[in-house]
C-alpha cells in the first residue's frame, strides 16, 4: 500500500495510509514491543509490536481470507449529506465506485487520469474504514512513536497513544495521526495533523464497532467539535 488521504474539512477528508517503524524497548506489560526487529518471549512466542497488536485486535489475521469488501461511506454536516459506495476485490485489486454521477470500475495497478482520482477517494474512504490494518500494511512509510499514557483528547481519559507521520509514498506524505486506545488495543479516538501541524485538523471518535467475518470495523466516527460525523453502511465482508 502506498497510499494517504486527504478527506473531510469541507466533505472529504484525507488520510494517510504506509507502515511504522519503532526504536526503543518493550513496556512494562510485555505485551508488545516498539522495536520492529524480531522479539520473542520466554516461552518463544514473537511479541507484536504496538501496530500488529492494533491490527490484529480488528481481525487482520482473518484478512486473508477477504475475497470482496462492500461498504458506503457517508459524511452528514448540518443538514447536508454525502455519500458514495465501493466494491473492493483485494485479491487483484479490483475497485468499483458507485455515486450519485457514476460507476467506475478499475485496478489499481493500472490507473490512468479518470481512475486516479477515483483512487485518491478509494484510498481515504478505505483508510477510515480499515486503519488499524494500514499500520502493518504500510509499514515502510512512517516512523512512530509509542506512549503507554496520555490523554485522549475527546473523552479526557488515560489511554494509550501510538502516533505516526507519514514520510513518504502516498497522496499525502507527510501528514500525522495520534492513535488513541486501551489495553484491549481498540482505537477509541484519533486526531489528524496535516503536514505534522502541532494542532490538530481534525479529532473524531471511533465507535459503534461491529465484527464483520471476523473483521472488526468502527462504523462511526464523530467530529471533536462541530455538528458533523462520518459513517459506513452496508458493509459486507465476503470470505471464502
Amino acid at each position: 500500500m502506498k497510499k494517504a488521504l486527504i478527506v473531510l474539512s469541507s466533505i472529504l477528508l484525507c488520510v494517510a495510509c504506509n507502515n511504522n517503524t519503532k526504536k526503543e524497548n518493550t513496556y512494562e506489560e510485555d505485551i508488545e514491543v516498539r522495536d520492529p526487529e524480531l522479539v520473542v518471549n520466554k516461552n518463544k512466542k514473537k511479541i507484536p509490536t504496538t501496530a500488529e497488536a492494533i491490527a490484529n485486535a480488528n481481525g487482520l489475521q482473518h484478512w486473508d481470507k477477504v475475497k470482496e469488501i462492500k461498504f458506503t461511506f457517508n459524511v452528514d454536516r448540518d443538514s447536508s449529506h454525502y455519500h458514495r459506495s465501493w466494491s473492493w476485490k483485494p485479491k487483484n485489486d479490483i475497485v468499483t465506485l458507485t455515486s450519485e454521477q457514476d460507476t467506475i470500475t478499475y485496478n489499481r495497478t493500472q490507473l490512468d487520469s479518470t481512475s486516479a482520482k477515483a483512487d485518491q477517494r478509494f484510498i481515504n474512504d478505505k483508510y477510515w474504514l480499515l486503519a488499524p490494518f494500514n499500520l502493518v500494511w504500510d509499514a515502510a512509510s512512517f516512523t512512530s512513536k509509542h506512549e503507554v499514557k496520555a490523554i485522549a483528547p475527546i473523552s479526557n481519559i488515560e489511554m494509550q497513544k501510538l502516533t505516526i507521520v507519514y514520510n513518504k509514498g502516498g497522496y499525502t506524505p507527510g501528514d500525522a495521526y495520534d492513535f488513541y486506545f486501551e489495553g484491549d488495543f481498540s482505537i477509541k479516538e484519533w486526531v489528524f495533523r496535516k503536514n505534522n501541524q502541532p494542532e490538530p485538523s481534525m479529532i473524531t471518535t471511533w465507535e459503534n464497532y461491529q465484527n464483520f467475518n471476523g473483521i472488526k470495523i468502527a462504523k462511526t466516527h464523530k467530529l471533536h467539535e462541530g455538528n458533523r460525523k462520518l459513517y459506513f453502511t452496508e458493509i459486507e465482508v465476503i470470505a471464502d
